[in-house]
């Protein structure tokens, strides 16, 4: 449950959160760049135009600030579109607060943090989950965060459970030890990445005597060494309300919640007198004002780590360079920057989106497009004590990493001696306020802003002022912190050159044998214990508004879904056409993604460059994105922006015309994606796991390989996209801030002319066997830290009436790292895995079912036996009516929780659709939950769990292939 991220600049993926950690401007009240105060009317009209169309109010005019006696500030904010509300506790400490030795600390204090307290010695994650909390931690350079997303009612429970391991928890030497085993596995993870290794070093020379060149989340030599009085000194030193801010943000009232808080947290105790001790990176300075565009921390649910910059730093004459096994070659430049105290940040973001935000972009044009790199991402960080810009470069085939080095500082050094045109430095200003608009729609994000700017600021107020200074960046302040901070003295520059090809063989070479390990697990979880130490809560769901969206059909057979939502100013657009890798031809795998990836590369009308300026200008975003059964659409803007959306993206699905240039352009990147895919367990075991499941001449078994996409044509391409591409397979669904009538219309307007012949292609996927026994297979990556494990075999589809029965199944079974049977055994208990999940992938056809663990090389044989042991155990004894009640609350809870998201919400409302499910399924769905039964859970395992009928995958280092996976 708990490591590190690096996150580069929007659009975050996946990323279930928005977290901005980094990059500080000023304290005071005065806008940047005071010093030219001649601003001409041209700009003074630009600048007006940006304001009113993103800015149309502030993003913290209704936060309220509260400090209680003994220290503890307290942020609120009320947002009524749902009945949820977030729950986040941040403490002003982190890895800077380390030194060499103890590196790593506050990191393992974090996840010891949910091991349980004196009042409740459980886990936390199994509170959590009983409540239907969608909780999560994070441990960063300045900061430590805890966060909980519930439906209204459960405010309180959350705030008692934050309050409790404030100052409550315990430390147990045998928790300890499972817990470091832990982390490890979780550091073996990161240590199987060239680009955070090359990272860890180049950022090792930048910061020689600061703690912010030590890695966030610590090192295995130090974790193996730490002792519970070390961390208990750490816990009690930063962890107390004077050093705390808690945030809280939806629907509840300000006046009874304070109430409550004060009853919760005015009781603990502020740190005793003499002060707070100060680790080796702190030096007690005012903290400044950070910029919202980039974050790097080390996440509870396991990201990747992060990066750093000193005040007293010596750059290097000659490239730090790394010669070690790896897949292709990484280029990553860092410049330092000041601290968070100085007034240059917004526009060095500014300058960072004109260097590297998308197709127009400086360093794109001149890296990718070359075809010198595949892919060009840099982010700006400022945190308490200093800064940096970051660059990172992966190089195309076969080319060398001096020239791309030199044509990398040429582009720079271009930039600052030419100087860019007002155009470009507005359309960066609106692309970097509409990603921070965007990125604040739902409930937690917008707590997460506010607790970042008050704990690295001290002021939850700074993202209005820096929107605002963003507003008055000029090209001549580009041009400035460009000549001031990106010059050649000053930068460290790190190369991976890698040594030999990671993988040996990707190639099904079962194992048929079954584990002799006498492994008994411990008991089941007995949520009796869980429901003892649950704090008092109104259990009963709150109801959920019944809207629903309006569907219409045109006479060429698009699908639209339409749900009107004024909270924010923005639309979030979710599509799906029937266009998946499923269509693939056996020799050309890749073709469907070829297609989908290269709509935007140009239509009849406009080209690349054109579609990509039309969209930065407004902020907007659209991406296309294949996969098994469909080509998945996502698109958002502001909501004044929607008909410029609509219009791009009916184009391109009409008419791309896919460009020779830019497809052998996409061709070169896509084989140097897939060698790094290659280089990694996770995509390795997924391969190798899928094809070791189903048969040749099945859709799924097929993957793309070098010379599959080698083998496609433009021909190919065009072929694919007429075929494929209609709209009687299409359906888009749209949230936001619009006219229904007059969206309807616009639609019809856009896509009414996309004509349609004949009749869709349709695939029938042929019966999958069970395998007769375990089957393992193992692919050996040489050299790398942590293996990744798949298991499990073909599953069940959404239409199976089983399907509620099988998701309340798995959420007592791996649903949850921490709360499920897996979750409790082989991560908590025993310390095997850094994260175990299970899941019924269940589309319309038959999916998988698969659990996936990281482990340690050496514990990956115990914690596969471990895993069978227990699908043994609940296939054979079955789950218990309290376990089956919980799991379903949870299910529920997150369910409601995750309709406040709008990206979630509207991908729900489009994926019922395509299943052909009603509309009315948006609020069935948890009434089909709550009518599960035990009986139905236990027939579920029964008939979907095959212990002794699995495939299992570990793909990791060559250790492995000395002994059988069991």
């Amino acid at each position: 449950m708990y490591g590190f991220s690096k996150f580069y600049k929007y659009p975050l993926p996946l990323l279930l959160l928005s977290l901005w950690l980094v990059a500080v401007f000023l304290l005071s009240e005065q806008p940047a760049h005071s010093q030219h105060p001649v601003i001409s009317n041209k700009e003074k009209y630009q600048s007006t135009l940006l304001a009113k169309r993103i800015m149309p109010s502030t993003l913290t005019e209704n936060v309220r600030k509260t400090v209680l006696e003994n220290g503890l500030t307290v942020l609120t904010k009320e947002v009524h579109t749902a009945p949820v509300v977030t729950v986040q506790v941040w403490y002003k400490v982190g890895s800077r607060n380390e030194e060499p030795g103890v590196n790593g600390i506050a990191h393992q204090l974090e996840h010891m943090m949910f091991k349980g307290t004196r009042n409740r010695p459980i886990q936390f994650g199994r509170l959590f989950s009983a409540l239907g909390s969608d909780s999560n931690a994070f441990t960063s350079y300045d900061q430590t965060a805890y966060y909980g997303t519930v439906e209204r009612n459960k405010l309180k429970a959350l705030l008692v459970l934050e309050a409790d391991r404030m100052r409550n928890s315990q430390i147990e030497p045998e928790q300890l030890a499972s817990e470091k085993r832990v982390v490890i596995s979780e550091l073996q993870g990161y240590e199987n990445s060239p680009e955070y290794r090359l990272n860890r070093a180049v950022m090792q020379a930048v910061f020689p005597n600061h703690a912010y060149g030590l890695p966030v989340g610590g090192t295995k030599a130090d974790v193996e060494k730490f002792e519970v009085e070390q961390v208990e000194k750490y816990y009690r030193n930063f962890y107390s309300p004077d050093n705390a801010v808690l945030v809280i943000v939806g629907d509840f009232q300000t006046a009874n919640t304070l109430e409550t808080i004060k009853e919760v947290f005015g009781k603990l105790p502020r740190q005793e007198a003499g002060g707070r001790e100060q680790g080796a990176g702190s030096r007690g300075q005012e903290i400044g004002v950070i910029s919202p565009s980039l974050s790097t921390q080390h996440s509870a649910r396991a990201k990747r780590p992060a990066t750093a910059n000193s005040t007293h730093h010596s750059p290097l004459t000659t490239p730090i360079v790394l010669r070690e096994p790896g897949a292709g070659r990484l280029l990553q430049v860092v410049y330092p920057l000041p601290d968070a105290n100085q007034p240059d940040v917004p526009a060095l973001d500014v300058m960072d989106y004109i260097l590297t935000e998308g197709r127009n972009s400086r360093l794109y044009q001149a890296l990718v497009e070359s075809g010198l790199a595949s892919e060009v991402t840099a982010s700006v960080t400022s945190l308490r004590e200093s800064g940096w810009y970051e660059v990172l470069v992966t190089a195309g085939a076969k080319q060398d990493l001096k020239k791309i080095d030199s044509m990398l500082s040429s582009a720079i050094a271009n930039v600052a001696e030419k100087g860019m045109t007002s155009e470009e430095v507005e359309r960066a200003k609106t692309q970097l306020t509409a990603d921070v608009i965007l990125s604040n729609r739902d409930i937690t994000s917008q707590a997460m802003r506010l607790g970042t700017d008050e704990t690295t600021v001290g002021d939850y107020r700074y993202t209005d002022r820096y929107l605002a200074a963003v507003r008055l960046v000029k090209p001549a302040d580009v041009v400035a912190v460009i000549n001031k901070y990106l010059t050649k003295e000053a930068r460290t520059v790190g190369f991976f050159e890698p040594t030999q090809k990671r993988i040996t063989e990707v190639a099904d070479k079962p194992d048929l044998t079954q584990t002799t390990e006498n492994f008994s697990p411990g008991a089941p979880v007995l949520f009796s214990e869980v429901m003892k130490y649950l704090p008092p809560v109104d259990l009963a769901t709150d109801a959920i508004a019944q809207v629903l969206p309006d569907e219409f059909k045109f006479t060429n057979g698009l699908r639209i879904l339409l749900l009107p939502d004024r909270s924010t100013p923005t639309v979030t657009l979710s599509g799906h056409i029937q266009a998946g890798t499923e269509f693939d031809p056996d020799n050309q795998a890749g073709l469907a993604a070829f297609v989908a990836d290269n709509l935007l590369n140009g239509t009849n009308s406009k080209d690349v460059l054109t579609i990509a300026k039309v969209l930065a200008e407004r902020g907007a975003s659209l991406d296309f994105q294949s996969y098994r059964e469909g080509v998945h659409i996502e698109g958002d803007s502001l909501a004044e922006d929607l008909p410029i959306l609509l219009e791009i993206l009916a184009d391109v699905v009409k008419n791309s015309n896919f460009p020779v240039k830019e497809l052998e352009l996409h061709r070169q990147q896509t084989l140097t994606d897939l060698q790094q895919e290659l280089d990694e367990p996770s995509e390795v075991a997924r391969r190798v796991f899928v094809q070791s499941i189903y048969p040749k001449k099945h859709p799924l078994h097929t993957f793309p390989t070098e010379e599959s996409l080698q083998q496609i044509q433009r021909q190919d391409v065009i072929d694919f996209k007429a075929k494929h591409y209609r709209p009687d397979t299409t359906v888009l669904a749209l949230v936001g801030d619009f006219d229904l009538d007059k969206v309807r219309s616009l639609i019809k307007n856009k896509f009414g002319d996309w004509e349609v012949s004949g009749q869709a292609p349709t695939l029938k996927y042929p019966p999958v066997t069970m395998p007769e026994k375990i089957v393992s297979v193992n692919p050996v990556l040489p050299d790398k830290a942590q293996a990744v494990t798949y298991m499990g075999y073909t599953g069940i589809n959404r239409y199976d009436p089983r399907f509620q029965a099988a998701l309340v199944l798995n959420q007592i079974l791996g649903g949850d790292t921490l709360s499920s049977r897996l979750g409790a055994e082989v991560r908590d208990r025993q310390g095997l895995s850094y994260g175990i999940y299970s899941s019924f992938q269940a589309g319309k056809n038959a999916g998988t079912f698969l659990i996936e663990m990281q482990t340690s090389p050496e514990d990956s044989s115990k914690a596969i036996a471990s895993t069978r042991q227990i699908l043994q155990q609940i296939h054979q004894q079955g789950v218990t009516a309290l376990e089956v009640e919980t799991a379903k609350r949870t299910l529920i809870s997150n369910y409601n929780v995750s309709l406040a998201n709008p990206e979630e919400l509207t991908d729900r409302i489009l994926m019922n659709e395509v299943y052909g499910l009603d509309k009315g399924e948006l609020h069935f769905f948890t009434d089909k939950i709550q009518k599960v039964t035990l009986d139905q859970v236990n027939q579920a395992a029964r008939e979907l769990l095959h212990p002794d009928k699995i495939v299992v995958v570990t793909a990791g280092p060559s250790v492995l292939a000395e002994k059988s996976i069991r």
